[in-house]
């Protein structure tokens, strides 16, 4: 599995928006998924060794600035027929075991995928209350390793800010993690 990194924050780039169901066949928009200070659309997966040594951490920020107006939801655009562990039913376990507090949707056209320009997984964009981009960066420094006491919570810091303020950092460092695995 190759690391990819993501590219730039294009600060002030508008959301896309989406119609995606989650495994259970409900139907959700950006609208419904909006946060009223911002909004935190990630492309994450099951199988991929940086979700998963993340996902705690994931679910902890989401549950930390929900109270802030920020509301967070999850994306999944990798191929299950390559990935098995990425099928729907496997999505909502997953969602279901870790008690995840924002929708985990399927873009099983990958269109979306494409529409944000995620490349890896996870790939966070945090956008503004008018759903202007404003972070595009990781969650912390601790990549596929357990994070140490004390680690820098950058995408809690970043979303909080812009909740507060409506900008992102100046300084934002890439999410690196597992490619998104294109369809044949």
């Amino acid at each position: 599995m190759a690391a990819k990194e993501t590219p730039v924050c294009d600060s002030g780039t508008p959301a896309p928006d989406f119609s995606l169901p989650d495994p259970s066949g409900r139907v959700w928009t950006l609208r419904d998924c909006r946060g009223q200070k911002g909004t935190v659309v990630m492309f994450i997966c099951n199988h991929c060794p940086y979700v998963k040594a993340v996902l705690d951490r994931i679910i902890r920020d989401a549950r930390d600035l929900e109270p802030l107006g920020v509301r967070f939801v999850a994306i999944m655009s990798n191929d299950p027929e390559q990935y098995p562990e990425d099928a729907p039913e496997q999505m909502a376990r997953v969602a279901k075991q870790h008690a995840f507090p924002f929708p985990y949707l399927i873009d099983a056209t990958q269109d979306v995928a494409r529409s944000y320009g995620a490349v890896c997984t996870p790939d966070f964009f945090g956008y503004d209350a008018d759903l202007g981009l404003r972070y595009r960066g990781r969650l912390d420094a601790s990549g596929r390793d357990p994070a140490p006491p004390g680690t820098r919570r950058e995408l809690f810091e970043a979303m909080s800010g812009i909740a507060a303020g409506g900008e992102g950092p100046a300084e934002q460092t890439p999410s690196i993690g597992c490619s998104i695995k294109w369809r044949q």
